[in-house]
């Protein structure tokens, strides 16, 4: 893009703020629970109009347990042309009743309520820079697909095959995450995450008059616990977290029966094998217990690894040119970019500006919504990288299987 094309899209996104800020609060109004697809609907609604007004095609994509995902591709396209992957959320973790305690308000250059930061305001910016290539006329090198889920605060257990199939033949992908922190930094790297659910399982006998007759599942589990968190490595970026406990019968029964929830976050997918390995290889102290481990790694890492950090190093150039000073992060919690990282070049938070993702103080800077859509539109606006597999095989990958 010349300095002229780059001043035409600061120009026309800074006359477009007054309109992303009212879309920004028509969704936070919106109270959309992951759990609660009657309560999405309208704002997959509302969505599927801001796309379609962008010239695009939305095809909704029903959900097993969700409310579902909406995939937008260009009207017009060219076949064989090589796919670049916008993606996002709409569903949030506050349920429904929450607008009474956390009002959506502005109050001088933050927006705030439920679900603003985490992440409608990245949907804005989303819409509006898909807006603002059509209407400055743009023509990206790539075809620019869509992906809005309903569920990834549970995970994307609907959406994560279709996001999948469509990473696996895009060139590049961004995620409208929030950025991490207050300079806005974008996120190169994110954690693998797992749930590991552990039952032990012991022998009941009365705790006052034959308790050595029992084996004592919660005194069992007290050893297993002391294991698990002995897994933890500050260094290597290892956690490995006992959440929840629940099981015996009452005080005066030795217990037969505990379990353990356990959240696990690495760095790396050697990190990833390494933990679980450990959990899966937990055996008991006591011979009269057993114990049984279920679950795994939901989310394998997304790694600054030299695909990721080639487009990283794009977005910072880009950066200066509409003079903002990038800085990148690693973080712990996992989003879909764990998941189109293994396919693909991968950039997240490239969201929204703000704080409290999760918390009551929940908002996004105002301010900072139009230099991050600019931002996102000289991504899709920039020369793709040759040495993609993408690239490499386009004209032999059909996107036919993926195709909405």
């Amino acid at each position: 893009m010349t300095e002229a094309d780059v001043k035409n899209v600061l120009s026309y996104l800074t006359g477009q703020r007054g309109h992303m800020v009212d879309l920004l609060q028509k969704l936070a109004l919106i109270e959309s629970p992951s759990d609660n697809a009657a309560a999405i609907a309208p704002l997959l609604s509302t969505v599927t109009f801001e796309l379609n007004e962008c010239d695009m095609s939305v095809r909704h994509w029903r959900g097993r347990g969700s409310a579902g995902t909406l995939c937008a591709r260009l009207r017009k396209r060219q076949k064989g042309f090589p796919l670049q992957l916008l993606v996002g959320h709409c569903d949030t973790v506050w349920p429904l009743g929450t607008l009474r305690k956390m009002p959506v308000r502005r109050e001088s250059d933050a927006l705030w309520g439920p679900g603003v930061f985490d992440m409608k305001a990245g949907l804005v910016q989303m819409i509006y820079a898909l807006r603002t290539v059509m209407r400055l006329g743009l023509r990206p090198p790539a075809d620019t697909v869509a992906v809005i889920n309903s569920d990834e605060e549970i995970g994307s257990p609907d959406s994560s095959p279709l996001i999948r199939r469509l990473a696996r033949c895009a060139t590049r992908a961004f995620i409208l995450e929030p950025a991490f922190g207050q300079g806005g930094k974008l996120k190169t790297g994110r954690k693998a995450s797992g749930d590991f659910t552990i039952v032990v399982r012991g022998r009941a006998a009365h705790a006052g008059i034959n308790p050595e007759e029992g084996a004592s599942a919660i005194l069992e589990m007290s050893y297993q616990i002391q294991k698990l968190f002995a897994l933890n490595n500050a260094a290597r970026g290892i956690t490995v977290n006992v959440g929840t406990i629940d099981g015996g019968v009452r005080s005066t029964v030795v217990a037969p029966e505990v379990r353990a929830d356990v959240d696990v976050r690495v760095r790396t997918r050697a990190d990833a094998l390494e933990v679980a390995a450990a959990i899966r290889g937990l055996k008991p102290i006591n011979p009269d217990t057993t114990i049984e481990i279920s679950g795994g790694i939901d989310q394998w890492p997304m790694e600054p690894n030299a695909r990721n950090q080639s487009l990283w190093l794009q977005a910072q150039q880009l950066g200066r040119r509409l003079g903002l000073e990038l800085d990148q992060a690693v973080v712990g919690g996992s989003s879909d970019g764990n998941t189109t990282s293994r396919y693909t070049a991968t950039l997240d938070g490239l969201g929204a500006v703000g704080d409290g993702a999760h918390a009551e103080h929940e908002h996004a800077v105002v301010s900072r919504m139009v230099e991050r859509c600019a931002l996102l539109v000289l991504l899709l606006m920039a020369p793709l990288d040759a040495r993609s597999p993408a690239m490499q095989q386009k004209q032999a990958t059909t996107l036919s299987g993926a195709d909405t």
